[in-house]
């Protein structure tokens, strides 16, 4: 009960302390607009690292239990050293399925890149055979030596050698995002701190005449605290909104899009925007209060 009256006193303020804080001029919409600047940007460095999060986990989870076999042979030959393959991962512990793609199959794959028009039929493709292994998984290098004794044309590609350097990078987006994240927050504390030294500079003469009533650098300090984080706050909050609503209008994802189409937050991530402006007012209040412990004792 206690703290909730502490957190009210704060909200209301004092009419005789607020007269030491300029209600108006550069440092109110400095305060405002960096604070719904750097909310903006960190609604999407926070997208950012939730997407990359997303991304990491899906193709690590959909490449894990997949691989391939590609056959390459005369035509004469490729219907029987595709039958010969299947047989050998029919055959494989840890292979829960193999099948041999169609050349409608083959054409979707390659549509993205060629079109759909692209006349397969003449063109001396090679021999797709998809492979989903058990949640044990298979012996490569087993399976790769069968392979290669039972069908010479054959070549097994489980993904490792690109799934990995895919992963790593999608969890160094995150990192990146959470950086961002952190730098925005500092820059804005500066940007406040920045803020409030001028302010206080700007009424130095208040603040002596209320030093000459009576009034303690706590109480006055106080004063600047509430007001900068109030103004943080709405700024925030303001850019929060923006930003939400920039997340909004991007695509929705979708496989054909990839990543660039899964941008936006989904589900209860976000409800994480509503901790934006509560870490803008932390960082407003502790940069403030520093701020004007440091210019009070400066001014004596």
């Amino acid at each position: 009960m206690s703290a909730f009256k502490s957190i009210l006193d704060f909200a209301i303020g004092d009419a005789q302390a607020d007269r030491a804080v300029p209600p108006t001029g550069f440092t109110v919409r400095l305060t405002v607009f960096t604070s719904g600047a750097m909310a903006f940007l960190v609604v999407f460095a926070l997208a950012l690292s939730l997407a990359s999060g997303r991304l990491a986990s899906r193709w690590s989870d959909e490449l894990a239990r997949s691989a391939t076999v590609r056959i390459s042979a005369p035509l004469e030959q490729m219907v029987a050293q595709t039958e010969a393959a299947l047989n050998v991962l029919r055959t494989t512990e840890g292979v829960q399925s193999a099948r041999a793609l169609t050349l409608e199959q083959q054409r979707e794959l390659l549509a993205p890149w060629f079109g759909p028009e692209l006349p397969l039929e003449t063109l001396p493709l090679p021999q797709i055979i998809e492979i989903v292994e058990t949640s044990d998984g298979f012996d490569s290098n087993g399976l790769r030596l069968r392979l290669a004794g039972e069908v010479p044309g054959a070549v097994l590609d489980n993904h490792a050698r690109w799934r990995a350097p895919l992963v790593s990078a999608a969890g160094s987006l995150r990192l990146l995002g959470w950086l961002s994240i952190l730098l925005i927050a500092l820059a804005t504390g500066a940007m406040i701190t920045l803020a409030a030294n001028a302010a206080l500079a700007a009424n130095a003469q208040v603040i002596a005449v209320m030093r000459l009533v009576g009034a303690r650098d706590s109480y006055i300090a106080r004063a600047f605290v509430r007001r900068f984080t109030l103004r943080a706050l709405i700024g925030s909050a303001t850019g929060t909104f923006i930003g939400a609503l920039a997340l909004m209008l991007l695509p929705s994802a979708s496989s054909e899009g990839g990543f660039l189409t899964g941008l936006g937050l989904q589900g209860v991530q976000w409800l994480l925007l509503l901790f934006v402006p509560l870490l803008a007012g932390v960082v407003a209040f502790f940069a403030t209060r520093m701020a004007a412990r440091t210019t009070l004792r400066s001014l004596t």
